[in-house]
């Protein structure tokens, strides 16, 4: 070998390759270093048999290198052969231990004692030598391991996944495929949805789940790995299982350390060495899941060190490919070369004012959007392949109210007009550049709540909501910046009160955001903490303790607040507050949300008329516990029989009061008639505690669980808050199977039926209510696809819910829930 290449490749994954490829097919003199005895292992450790995926299918593959979708194997052996064939020059098991030097003299130390020299480092290493670690309590014994060489190792055991990636998923799915192993194999995914897998993975899963080959849990964490068993933090409390390994697949983090002891100077600092200020490979943020920050060429911070690959931030196989080409091109001198995703932005950008370059444009939205401005520009790209751009002229409309929509925009220039008053649209709010709008229809699901139309002319990004849920997961400071504008304009919209932006800098930068397990308490009766809670996610119950037991006082949904009276009163708390189901919820310093109240009189006023309600449930409680009888023990159990049942995240639940029931069956005809021949509940089905009966029907959810994995987005909010299926519906059942409450039947829709005349003069027909199966049968089409069918509250029929309005006796009634668990219930028990 020379004593000095042109460049040194540290890293054989694809990037590392294809890079190597391109440098021998150009005479550069070059090296390859990887640091174990074969090449590709980023391949190499997937699960054998596994398939490759080349995504996206609309980029071009840039590369001396073959690839397509594949197995595992044949990928390795081709790229195996045509690097021999290419005459890579490739030094194995050569680990590097430090890269020293400047641009034109790099040294590069191996581990096993050896020195490289270069004139240019490209550094493709890669991020999957640092997974994430399982963050609960792993006791003696237990087996938890980071990767899966071979599914077919694995006979007679009870396996957990945790992780629901690409890289999860498709070890659950090797785990499960083969009945004849007999595992048992359970998947967990922390939020409700799979944001960051490929949707032919996510599909994948839903069938095996469907097929019963799995067990897939989401809004779902690890609460303890013990010897033998795993307890699962769930929607609705802790659920021991059987777990004889996990496999975590949580994702990875760059190599930080070693990256950024690039050709860093060290100094002694409080008696330990450190890198001195702005030497070495500097990161886009000090989160530790952040990227360095590099330019367009893919340079770092320090001169001749290039990073591509994962480590760039763009870990898709066909990205760092191109990526490997690319970067040796323009080492090599070809600065006109673009990437190969050009010609796809450069068509999104054609539409938009100013006749500006993709890389121009990239730029205006990185720098001007605030949730953007840590992203690298490779991470921007790969961002605006999944997203739209569009400009709008003054006075445009970009959304109407009650529109269905799931996307979040950012203004990149411009701003918009929020239209607050449905009745005159000259009452708007402004959203300046930068910004985002929309993102509560992201969250949420709701129709969209306002009609938003550009003040100026304007510039947007729409962000489908994959995209966005997607670089919230995976882009901390993203996520940050959402979770602060979203929490300012929560204040705002909650308290009013003239309040600006302004006002609330404190308190927002002091916001935490907590995840609350079901039954944890978040402020305890007789504490003497003062801080103040929103509700963002899930529910609360307030519990006061009389006579060694709790009493059920009131239900809070989300968006609701509490610990309000503790800041003003200055007093211990005076009941506690648990969440109903698993909840989220912003938590404030009680210190600084007195001082705005000290400073806003008005907002003080406003905080002391909603305490009002409270301080009366104090007073009742104290004035009569004395006496206080069986009747109101039996309505908090009631009430937590509610809560258990649904009521925790319901937004519209049917309840029948038994006493009242006389069993007709009337409500179960109506609902059946006035949607297509299918009735949308099961009156008899469903629980039952002292007179109240909860029965199959939706509870329309304030965060469906049904939305969170529907391919077509079929299922949508009302404007009135009811979550309904429309017709784009596909039949796959993933809505059925996510649904906590066994609300949704998969069915296929019936013929007409005879007239109810017809039915009572001739005999015509089944009758009223829903047709017994053997008549569809006999009617229906074989071919006749089945569809999913769940209550929409009789949305657009006159008169309100069917199912209630047939009730002879008054025994069905739709309630929201923090209406129906209110003081004034409990009130009346007691008297």
């Amino acid at each position: 070998m020379p004593d000095r290449f042109k460049v040194a490749i540290v890293g054989s994954g694809p990037a590392g390759l294809s890079a190597a490829a391109r440098a021998a097919q150009l005479g550069m003199s070059h090296v390859l270093l990887e640091k174990t005895d074969h090449l590709s292992d980023t391949i190499y450790k997937y699960q054998k048999g596994k398939h490759v995926m080349a995504t996206p299918s609309n980029l071009v593959l840039r590369s001396d290198l073959d690839f397509e979708a594949g197995k595992r194997e044949n990928i390795l052996g081709i790229w195996d052969e045509q690097i021999d064939g290419h005459k890579v020059n490739v030094m194995l098991n050569a680990e590097v231990s430090a890269i020293t030097g400047e641009k034109g003299n790099f040294r590069i130390a191996l581990k096993n004692g050896q020195t490289v020299e270069a004139e240019a480092i490209v550094l493709a290493i890669g991020t999957q030598g640092n997974p994430n670690l399982v963050r609960c309590p792993v006791g003696e014994g237990a087996t938890v391991q980071y990767q899966l060489d071979d599914p077919g190792e694995y006979v007679d055991e009870h396996i957990v996944v945790i992780g629901a990636g690409d890289a999860g998923i498709e070890n659950a799915i090797g785990l499960a495929t083969d009945p004849q192993q007999r595992n048992t194999v359970t998947i967990i995914n922390r939020s409700p949805e799979f944001a960051t897998a490929k949707a032919a993975n996510v599909a994948a899963l839903r069938a095996m789940e469907a097929e019963g080959r799995m067990t897939v849990l989401v809004e779902t964490t690890a609460q303890a790995i013990n010897k033998g068993e795993i307890i699962f933090d769930t929607r609705d409390g802790e659920v021991l299982a059987p777990c004889d390994r996990v496999i975590a697949r949580m994702g990875s983090a760059p190599p930080r350390a070693f990256v950024e002891g690039i050709c860093a100077r060290f100094e002694d600092k409080d008696g330990r060495k450190s890198i001195a200020p702005g030497t070495g490979v500097q990161f886009t943020s000090p989160d530790r899941v952040a990227y360095p920050v590099l330019s367009p060429t893919f340079e770092s911070t320090v001169p001749g060190v290039h990073v591509i690959g994962a480590l760039a931030g763009y870990p898709l196989i066909k990205h760092c490919m191109n990526q490997g080409f690319d970067v040796i091109e323009f080492l090599n001198g070809n600065r006109d070369l673009k990437p190969a995703d050009e010609p796809i932005l450069a068509d999104k950008f054609a539409r938009l004012p100013g006749n500006r370059s993709v890389d121009e444009w990239l730029e205006t939205f990185r720098q001007n959007v605030v949730i953007l401005q840590e992203l690298s520009p490779l991470q921007m790209r790969e961002l605006m392949l999944d997203s739209t751009v569009t400009h709008f002229g003054a006075g445009e409309v970009i959304f109407v109210r009650n529109d269905p929509g799931s996307s979040m925009f950012a203004i990149a220039e411009g701003s918009v007009a929020v239209e607050i008053n449905p009745d005159d649209p000259s009452v708007t709010v402004p959203i300046g550049q930068g910004s985002i709008f929309g993102e509560v229809g992201l969250i949420s699901g709701r129709r969209r709540g306002s009609t938003i139309r550009a003040a100026e002319p304007t510039t947007v990004m729409e962000l489908s909501r994959n995209a966005a849920l997607k670089l919230i997961s995976t882009v901390p400071a993203a996520g940050r910046a959402v979770n602060r504008i979203t929490t300012e304009r929560q204040l705002l919209q909650m308290f009013g009160s003239g309040l600006t932006p302004a006002d609330l800098t404190e308190l927002v930068e002091a916001a935490q955001t907590v995840d609350v397990r079901a039954g944890q308490k978040v402020i305890e009766e007789g504490a003497d903490d003062t801080d103040f809670y929103i509700i963002q996610r899930g529910s609360m119950i307030v519990e006061k303790e009389i006579g060694g037991n709790p009493v059920f006082l009131s239900y809070l949904p989300a968006g609701s607040y509490v610990g309000e009276m503790a800041v003003i009163d200055r007093s211990k708390r005076t009941a506690t507050v648990k969440a109903a189901i698993k909840s989220q919820v912003i938590r404030f310093p009680g210190e600084a949300f007195g001082r705005l109240l000290d400073d806003k009189p008005a907002l003080r006023e406003r905080i002391l008329k909603d305490m009002a309600g409270r301080r009366e449930i104090n007073r009742f409680i104290e004035a009569q516990k004395q006496g206080f009888s069986g009747a109101v023990d039996m309505y908090s159990q009631t009430a937590q029989f509610l809560v258990d049942n649904g009521l925790g995240e319901a937004t519209d639940v049917l309840l029948i009061d038994e006493k009242l029931c006389v069993g007709c069956d009337n409500c179960e005809k109506a609902c059946a008639d006035s949607h297509e021949g299918l009735s949308r509940l099961d009156r008899e089905a469903g629980r039952t505690y002292a007179h109240l009966h909860v029965p199959t029907s939706c509870r329309h959810c304030e965060h469906p669980h049904c939305m969170a994995d529907c391919p077509p987005n079929a299922i949508k909010r009302g404007p009135d808050g009811e979550v309904f299926i429309d017709e784009t519906c596909i039949g796959c059942g993933n809505c059925q199977r996510n649904c906590p409450y066994g609300v949704i039947r998969m069915d296929a829709k019936p013929p007409p039926k005879p007239s109810l005349l017809s039915w009572l003069l001739f005999g015509a027909g089944p009758g009223p209510g829903e047709a017994p199966y053997a008549w569809r049968k006999k009617k229906l089409d074989k071919d006749a696809p089945k569809v999913a069918i769940k209550c929409d509250m009789c949305s657009g029929i006159e008169g309100g819910p069917a199912c209630v309005r047939a009730c002879p006796t008054g025994a069905a009634i739709r309630v929201a829930p923090e209406k129906f668990l209110t003081f004034t219930k409990l009130t009346e028990e007691a008297d």
